[in-house]
């Protein structure tokens, strides 16, 4: 049955913190949430009917990860990105913000520096600083409305760095680097013997005009790179927690396994386990439906903004289900356009300051939402700029 992503789902009352944790964020329940990175659309059926299948015996204990999770995994990245993974390979984690934070911790020493590129998603920042290591930044750069990475500067940074955070495609701006780029950044590395972290989370969620490249996949040796993936933003299942980290070197998965058993964090539930597997062997179909939907929502986004929201210039994504908006030519401050948008307009999206340097003056929406929603938005902004 084909999914329809037009239904609009109640998610009140649920223990959402996109919608239940409006309050607590923006000061007031009367806003359209589109902020937090999770879609307001029902999963997979196949997800469903497996979680279903698994809550119909009574009882939830500790639970064992199947070889046929594993080969889940394998099997995907095999059809999907063309890259063959071997089963020791892979470190199963209680998602990518700890995944990030454990390679952090085993893959370099307090003092030591980790390049970040913002702006980013803002726990590469807390992962750094958190566990007493050096920041070092290498910001994008924006050319014509579409983000680069500033190679120059990177060389740089790497001479004082011991291990660098991708985000690929990248949140919150939206791109999906091109080979070249990547082949690029793999030069750098072996140069300055620079370990890479690449977040794949948004790796499925890519606009057919583009296609997504593995980092690991392109090197003549991927030992020093490690690379995080789940299905959590592709299926839309974040609440389960649960995701992996892909790490050919024994010496980092050992170091990197060390560190998640000594904070004794279990991996997986009995439901996340039955969510992963059937989200990677029976979802490419939903998966199909959920970016041509997605596609028209960007579209249709896209246009309205260029014709009736000339005052904000929109990077039209590559991937991700997120809109990155320029909103510089308000002449607002951080704050005054956070409470624009809150107050006047209604919609909650994420302030572009928490995303780092570049990101002062730009907000993140997230269109992962029944169209009428997100055009409903758009249209809250256009009424209130021309009343503000």
């Amino acid at each position: 049955m084909k999914p329809d992503f037009d239904r609009i789902i109640r998610r009140e009352g649920t223990c959402s913190l996109k919608h239940d944790g409006k309050a607590g964020v923006f000061g007031t329940d009367d806003v359209l949430p589109m902020w937090v990175a999770d879609m307001d659309f029902a999963a997979p059926e196949a997800v469903i009917r497996a979680l279903e299948a698994r809550a119909a015996h009574p009882v939830y204990g500790y639970t064992l990860v199947p070889d046929s999770l594993y080969d889940a995994l394998i099997g995907w990245m095999e059809k999907r990105h063309r890259w063959h993974i071997e089963r020791e390979w892979i470190l199963l984690t209680p998602g990518v913000v700890p995944s990030l934070n454990a390679a952090v911790m085993s893959l370099t020493h307090p003092g030591e520096g980790v390049i970040v590129q913002p702006p980013v998603y803002p726990p590469f920042f807390s992962g750094v600083s958190k566990t007493g290591r050096h920041l070092v930044e290498n910001p994008l750069q924006c050319s014509e409305g579409r983000y680069l990475m500033d190679f120059d500067n990177l060389e740089h940074c790497a001479r004082n760095a011991r291990l660098l955070l991708l985000c690929s495609p990248h949140n919150p701006v939206g791109r999906v680097w091109r080979p070249e780029e990547l082949n690029t950044l793999l030069d750098i590395a072996r140069r300055h013997d620079l370990t890479i972290l690449s977040d794949e989370i948004h790796a499925d969620l890519v606009y057919p005009e583009f296609q997504h490249q593995v980092l690991a996949s392109m090197a003549d040796n991927p030992a020093n790179i490690v690379t995080a993936v789940a299905p959590s933003k592709t299926f839309n299942i974040p609440g389960l927690g649960l995701s992996a980290l892909i790490v050919p070197d024994a010496r980092r998965r050992a170091e990197i396994g060390k560190v998640l058993d000594m904070i004794h964090v279990s991996a997986a539930n009995p439901f996340s386990i039955a969510a992963f597997e059937a989200a990677y062997r029976e979802g490419e179909a939903w998966l199909a439906s959920l970016l041509a939907y997605l596609k028209e929502t960007r579209d249709e986004a896209a246009s309205f903004i260029e014709r009736e929201l000339p005052e904000i210039c929109l990077t039209r994504p590559e991937g991700t289900y997120l809109l990155w908006l320029d909103c510089r030519k308000l002449g607002m401050s951080d704050k005054e356009l956070q409470r624009f948008f809150v107050h006047h307009a209604k919609v909650g999206m994420s302030p572009g300051a928490t995303f780092g340097t570049g990101g002062n003056g730009c907000m993140r929406m997230n269109i992962g939402a029944p169209r009428q929603l997100v055009m409903t938005a758009l249209q809250h902004i256009c009424e209130a700029l021309v009343a503000y």
